[in-house]
């Protein structure tokens, strides 16, 4: 996206929606922004260390060396490590639904300038070679009309310089929802949600998997495993938020 359309598409919003901050209607809040003020985005809480060294779960206290979250020990997972730019919770839980569900894409600045803080800095050093976002199921993405995943990851693979990469990873069946599913049932729901696009290889890339939230991990593992099977050389995952 130039720096012209964006400007563009700024002042279109700018038209329909008034400059106010669409969580507490009250501050002011431009499109660039993503209609969210500075008093509510005071409150997302960042996830900092210490956290689980496999999935990024937060924790309280002082934890000084590296160590694993029981899930992790017990979930056979395929990527190295992943790691999520806030806690799912208050505005941002709120936020994510409206982007997905309601098609509140004047967020998308506010979501991807979360995931971009936090990201980009360990992704900007050369180590990964690509970026693939998780896919819809091709009658869900014509219902959302877009991909939440591939939007939010084509944000950060200009931040970083990073190629998107859609021609991997195709959805293979719809899954329900996994929101209210048990860690097992989740990762039964995806196990064979995924598939390779025909032709697609990889020699050795090391990847980077971008989804909007991740919980147990078991939809961005099934991910990793199909492009571990296509010959990634590393996977690891980058989430906007972290359900807790």
């Amino acid at each position: 996206m130039t720096a012209a359309f964006k400007s563009q598409l700024d002042a279109a919003l700018g038209f329909f929606y008034p400059e106010v901050c669409q969580l507490c209607e009250q501050q002011r809040a431009t499109a660039k922004e993503g209609y969210v003020c500075a008093r509510c985005w005071q409150s997302v809480r960042f996830i900092v260390p210490p956290f689980c060294a496999c999935c990024g779960l937060p924790y309280e206290g002082e934890i000084t060396t590296p160590f694993e979250c029981s899930n992790c020990r017990e979930m056979d997972l395929h990527f190295r490590w992943a790691r999520a730019a806030v806690a799912s919770e208050g505005i941002v839980r709120g936020v994510i639904h409206r982007y997905k569900y309601n098609s509140a894409r004047w967020f998308e600045p506010f979501l991807a300038g979360l995931l971009i803080r936090q990201a980009a800095p360990t992704l900007r050093g050369g180590e990964w070679d690509m970026i693939v976002p998780v896919p819809l199921f091709k009658i869900r993405e014509r219902e959302r009309e877009f991909n939440q995943s591939e939007r939010l990851a084509r944000r950060l693979a200009e931040a970083v310089s990073l190629p998107v990469r859609t021609d991997l990873l195709v959805r293979t069946q719809p899954t329900m929802t996994q929101t209210k599913l048990t860690r097992t049932k989740r990762a039964e729901n995806v196990r064979d949600a995924f598939g390779l696009r025909e032709g697609a290889r990889l020699q050795g890339e090391r990847v980077v998997v971008v989804d909007d939230v991740l919980t147990t991990g078991a939809t961005t593992s099934a991910c990793a495993k199909i492009l571990r099977s296509a010959g990634a050389g590393d996977v690891c995952v980058w989430t906007v938020a972290r359900g807790l």
